[in-house]
């Protein structure tokens, strides 16, 4: 599961490291996303952008957009067979840049927040779904998108069974690709990431509180 995460570069940022154009600069720096918050995204059309969209997909066929806070994550094993995600992991398919995301880890009635991050310090790219949702008698529009999630590698396991599914930069055109819709080989894609790249470690409770953010949630708890 992936239920918080850090994004801590700037729109421009992104947008040169995935050599797209910036549409949406972002709500900026933060250290403890949440579901339902806007999230830089990197989606392509016609050409390759950076924007915002709503974590917690709305299928487009949704009577109510607040479904979109029970899909902040899609099981990669199923994403071809699930309603909510099979038609959009055909054709709308996006990247969620990330610094670190969190996850706990339980030791009896407490749990221990840690933070994940690459061992060389540069940014992750987890594979993502996006989705564009029209409400009912009216022109507005919801565009979201979901964090597609694998089997945790051996570094995670101990803190949780599942983690997002990090896509190494060779993957990047294959994933964002609209026109490629081939099942088999985008869910090779969706594979764990290797351990040894990865550093986990704790960090203070005070990122349990959505109302808290800043660099210091980031920072190793002794």
């Amino acid at each position: 599961m992936c239920g918080r995460f850090v994004q801590k570069l700037s729109g421009e940022e992104i947008a040169r490291l995935f050599a797209g154009d910036l549409l949406i600069s972002g709500p900026g720096e933060r250290y403890n996303v949440a579901p339902t918050q806007p999230v830089l995204v990197v989606v392509e059309h016609d050409r390759r952008v950076v924007t915002t969209h709503r974590w917690g997909l709305i299928p487009s066929w949704a009577k109510d957009p607040k479904i979109g806070a029970r899909m902040i994550n899609a099981r990669a094993e199923t994403l071809a067979e699930k309603s909510a995600f099979r038609t959009v992991f055909r054709h709308q398919r996006c990247l969620v840049p990330s610094d670190a995301f969190y996850e706990w880890q339980r030791h009896g009635t407490s749990k221990t927040p840690y933070a994940i991050v690459r061992r060389d310090g540069r940014p992750m790219a987890f594979a993502g779904l996006w989705s564009s949702w029209h409400k009912p008698d009216s022109d507005e529009r919801i565009l979201s998108c979901t964090i597609v999630t694998t089997k945790a590698n051996e570094l995670m396991a101990p803190l949780h069974d599942r983690m997002p599914a990090i896509l190494p930069e060779d993957a990047w055109e294959t994933w964002l690709d609209p026109a490629f819709q081939d099942i088999g080989p985008l869910q090779s894609l969706l594979r764990p990431y290797p351990s040894e790249r990865l550093e986990a470690y704790p960090v203070s409770t005070r990122v349990n509180s959505v109302q808290n953010e800043g660099p210091e949630l980031l920072a190793r708890a002794e």
